[in-house]
Order: C-alpha cells, then sequence, then structure tokens
C-alpha cells in the first residue's frame, strides 16, 4: 500500500531511505552487566538517517521530499504526522501486518554518547518497483542511505541519468551496497565504513581507495568529535569538529549530511559545505533526539565563525604525504 502528501514536483532534496521512532533514555551513567541504573528520563522522538536529514533541510528553507516505508502501526503513524508537521512532502509506503523501525538510545548524560538499540522488520525493506521515478525528477540533490539497498540503487541511477548529485549516507555494509556507491557523487561515510568496504584500516589509504574504484566526484568519512576527513582525488582536507557540551549525540551524522546537501544546493564550495555541516552536526547535539538540536542557519554560521575547534588527529605534513601517495597509485 502506498500513500502521498502531494503529486510529483520538482523540489530542492529529495531523501530515499531509513526512517525510526526512538525512544531516548538517559543514563546517569552506562549500565554495567547484572545491575540497575535509575534512568533520568525516557521520550519517544522522530529519528532516521535520510528522514532527519530532509526535516533539517526543510527546517533551513529549502523545499523537500521524503520517501520512505513503514508497517501499519502507531509508529507509523507517528512518523508520518511529524513529516506533515514539518511540512516535508512524504510519500509513504505500508506494510501492513509488521511493525515499523524503533530504536532504544541509552545516551549517558557524563558524555552525552549514545548507544543504538535497535529492530527492523525486513517486511520494511523498499523495493525498487515502490519508489516512483517523478519523485526524483528535477530535484537539486538526492540523499540516500545504505539500509534500503535496492530502493536506494533505482533512485540514484534515475538521478544519474538526470545528472541529480547524489549524497550518500553509509555506515555499514549492506547487500548491493558497491551497486549503489556506482550512482553515489558523494559518499559520506562513517569512520568504520571505508575499512569494513576495503579491508584497509587507514582513512588515508581506503578513502582514495574508494574513490579510485566507484569514480565519485569526492568522498568524506565524519570521524566525531574530530570533525570530517575528504578526498577529491587530488588533496586531503581536514575539517575539524567545534567543542560543544555534548547532551546527545544522536543524529549528528544524519544533520551532517542534511547540511551538506543544503550547501550542494546552494551551490557553496566543498570547504564552506564541510564547515557548514561540522557545525550544524555539533549543535545538533546540544539536545536529545536525532532532530533535537537542529539550529537555525544563523545560529550555525554563528559557531563557525566564534566556536572552539577539535584537535586535529592529521597533521599537514602527513596529509600532503598521503595525498603524494595516493596520486601515485592513480591510474589517471
Amino acid at each position: 500500500m502506498s500513500f502521498e502528501a502531494t503529486s510529483g514536483r520538482a523540489v530542492d532534496v529529495v531523501g530515499v531511505g531509513v526512517n525510526a521512532t526512538d525512544t531516548i533514555i538517559r543514563l546517569p551513567r552506562f549500565p554495567s552487566l547484572d545491575s540497575k541504573v535509575e534512568l533520568i528520563s525516557a521520550d519517544v522522538k522522530a529519528g532516521g538517517q535520510v528522514a532527519s536529514a530532509i526535516v533539517a533541510c526543510q527546517r533551513w528553507g529549502l523545499t523537500t521530499r521524503y520517501a520512505g516505508k513503514v508497517g501499519d502501526d502507531d509508529a507509523a503513524r507517528f512518523q508520518i504526522e511529524e513529516m506533515k508537521r514539518e511540512g516535508v512532502d512524504g510519500h509513504w509506503v505500508e506494510a501492513s501486518g509488521c511493525s515499523s523501525q524503533i530504536a532504544y538510545i541509552l545516551v549517558d548524560q557524563t558524555s552525552g554518547e549514545r548507544t543504538v538499540l535497535w529492530k527492523r522488520d525486513p517486511a520494511i525493506s523498499m523495493r525498487a518497483d515502490e519508489v516512483q521515478r517523478e519523485w526524483i525528477s528535477g530535484a537539486h540533490v538526492l540523499l540516500i542511505d545504505g539500509h534500503d539497498t535496492e530502493a536506494a540503487t533505482q533512485a540514484a541511477r534515475w538521478a544519474s541519468q538526470e545528472k541529480i548529485p547524489v549524497v550518500g549516507d553509509f555506515d555499514n555494509l549492506y547487500s548491493g551496497i558497491e551497486g549503489l556507491l556506482e550512482y553515489t557523487d558523494y559518499p559520506i561515510t562513517s569512520k568504520d565504513f571505508p575499512e569494513r568496504l576495503t579491508g584497509e584500516k587507514s582513512l588515508l589509504k581506503s578513502l582514495p581507495q574508494i574513490h579510485r574504484d566507484f569514480k565519485c566526484c569526492l568522498i568524506a568519512s565524519t570521524i566525531g568529535r574530530f570533525g570530517v576527513l575528504a578526498w577529491d582525488g587530488a588533496k586531503f582536507s581536514l575539517h575539524p569538529g567545534f567543542c560543544i557540551n555534548a547532551i546527545d549525540t544522536t543524529g549528528a551524522g544524519d544533520i551532517f549530511h542534511g547540511a551538506f546537501a543544503y550547501g550542494l544546493v546552494r551551490r557553496w564550495t566543498t570547504d564552506e559545505i564541510f564547515e557548514f555541516s561540522c557545525a550544524a552536526a555539533a549543535l545538533n547535539c546540544t539536545a536529545l533526539g536525532a532532530r533535537g538540536g537542529i539550529a537555525s542557519i544563523d545560529e550555525i554560521q554563528n559557531l563557525h565563525r566564534q566556536g572552539r575547534r577539535s584537535e586535529r588527529v592529521y597533521g599537514d605534513a602527513e596529509l600532503r604525504e598521503a595525498a603524494l601517495a595516493a596520486r601515485a597509485h592513480d591510474p589517471q
């Protein structure tokens, strides 16, 4: 069963990927085995990688569309109503007789770091034949993740045919991910994904390898509070994170990807996009939930101008040496 908010019309950013209903559980400390810990609070929030990124773009003034799959439960109704409330053009596929994706997120009050316990019924994986081309056509940017690989690959293939830039949020290896990478212009991955894909531990080697293998425009890996490392085929760029009082790190990567898509729509340089994305992701950690700390453009720009940066995990000389080695392996 499929149901839509509006008919197909061109928008700035389209997202095809995961949505989730998160229960955020704040704890005074992370529990040890065979222990009891009194929780501080428990709140139900809307989340999911692509869904949260699209909400951020909508709040920043872009026109947006989201396509995702849900069950036929209260969590599905919650997701749909949240997207309506945000003003996102939502296109939903319903899987009858199953649950929507849920997550229980344990947040350590002392650090803001989170541990995610999640459950996803295989029946809510979106198929390629459940995606409609009119949802994608005419957009300025397509944002996908690796969970519904079949649907994401179909959407990315259509985007590629229309020369729509494709941004990928990849945190783990999924079946068919190599095929999806063939159509992804800007894979922005977790710090662990490049090693899982290539077997190479060093980001200074794995990022150029992925760039060579899949001919993307640019590849980057977010590295937590230390920011992001990117390789464009010629040079590395390191953008340190911002030092903030972290309440909950849930959704930092989601908002980073939304900010990256926003910057592409605005036709900023990649350095400008990464700086904006680092600041937006940091501010999202100052409130509970994947979408709790989505800041205004002014707030993000203010942090960028005045915020204290994290230490650099790579020195300039190290990056230059690694770039020389990477270019030496490039057949071009």
